[in-house]
């Protein structure tokens, strides 16, 4: 069987046709890659978080037989890998180092001005007008200045770093094109730890320089994930979670009448949508016993999220948005050491962006046929490419 990819035939929220029955027969299946390689792929949500909970399955892409889902992923690894594809101790201890700027307390304290954002780029969206591209006006530039604010990054160059973002998440980009983009997002950073290093601020970038620990190679490597993974993720939650709300307007209509829903509807969108739908691989390293398969020490594993996220024996009828549903268990930030740092600020970001639409755009629509929007079926991170929208 080839690795599913993609989404659901009848529903662009669902998962790739066919996961579910896999999940009911065949919760750990050989499958195929893109490159004719073979891995295990793990479907149920059990499985999931026993893979992704095992330092027996290894997150380290260089290690041989790592299963890569494109070539792209293969090339970004093979030039410049994150901390987020190392192991313990090398992971954790980059990952520290950063740990402080995306606690609870810390993002809970940037409410004020992330709300501040929120209002001023809904302002500028609806004065004088009637409709907009909500990715384009407010979904998207939200996470960046969020993003560019934490790093210290000018966010008059944002359009330079979302179109190199967008070339390194898309499944369709050359290997070459992928080492370009990365070879110019890379020295961007690389000059901007110096400059840093000149004049210091009270950002991430600034504090890593200022640590000595590091090299201007390795802030650049570390502040590359972050900007990448920092707005292009939030950016299409929002989006998408508003069409899913739109597509839904009985569990819109109880977030508008209950705000304090708004808080477990995000848990509830993240395990609906669950936008990084090509599911996390990792690599044994030694023979492991799951669901009655054994999985060989240097074999691959893909960890599907989506599937996992609507696994009915956690969550009963989960191909159904529930508001009111407890979705805690969820793995769409991933599980275990590697689940994604900046979960905190991803969910203040994501409450706040849809508590303030709803409440500012009481009327808010579609402008167009749902039909007519374009998924992101060829990127890394789902979503949609525009959300016209009216009000």
């Amino acid at each position: 069987m080839v690795v599913p990819v993609g989404r659901g035939d009848g529903c662009p929220f669902d998962p790739p046709a066919g996961v579910e029955r896999v999940r009911r027969e065949q919760p750990v299946a050989r499958v195929t890659l893109w490159d004719g390689s073979s891995c295990w792929m793990v479907t149920r949500h059990q499985d999931v978080r026993a893979v992704l909970g095992d330092p027996r399955f290894s997150a380290d892409a260089t290690r041989p037989g790592f299963p890569f889902l494109t070539a792209g992923g293969r090339e970004i690894v093979a030039n410049n890998p994150t901390f987020l594809r190392m192991d313990d101790p090398e992971h954790a201890r980059l990952r520290r180092m950063l740990t402080a700027d995306f606690m609870v307390k810390k993002v809970e304290a940037m409410r004020p001005e992330v709300q501040r954002i929120a209002d001023e780029l809904l302002d500028r969206m609806t004065d004088g007008r009637s409709a907009a591209d909500l990715v384009a006006e407010f979904a998207l530039p939200l996470p960046s200045l969020v993003i560019c604010l934490l790093l210290g990054v000018p966010y008059e160059d944002h359009e330079f770093f979302q179109q190199r973002s967008g070339i390194l998440l898309s499944l369709r980009s050359r290997p070459e094109d992928i080492r370009t983009a990365q070879q110019e997002l890379h020295a961007y950073l690389v000059r901007l730890a110096g400059s840093k290093r000149e004049r210091p601020d009270d950002a991430i970038v600034s504090r890593l320089v200022a640590r000595g620990e590091l090299d201007d190679d390795e802030i650049a490597s570390m502040g590359r994930l972050l900007l990448v993974a920092g707005h292009e993720t939030t950016a299409n939650m929002t989006a998408l979670s508003t069409l899913a709300l739109l597509r839904n307007p009985g569990q819109m209509a109880r977030l508008r009448n209950d705000p304090s829903l708004i808080k477990g509807a995000v848990e509830e969108l993240l395990r609906y949508l669950t936008i990084v739908h090509n599911g996390l691989p990792r690599i044994a390293t030694e023979d492991v016993t799951l669901g009655g398969v054994t999985i060989r020490a240097g074999e691959g594993v893909l960890c599907t999220l989506n599937s996992a996220n609507r696994d009915d024996e956690v969550f009963p009828g989960g191909d159904a948005l529930d508001v009111g549903r407890d979705a805690r268990r969820h793995v769409a930030f991933g599980f275990g050491v590697h689940q994604c740092l900046g979960q905190p600020l991803a969910r203040v970001e994501l409450q706040i962006a849809l508590e303030t639409l709803l409440r500012r755009l009481p009327d808010l629509r579609l402008d167009v046929a749902f039909e007519e929007i374009r998924f992101r079926h060829d990127m890394g991170v789902y979503g949609v490419y525009a959300l016209p929208v009216a009000w």
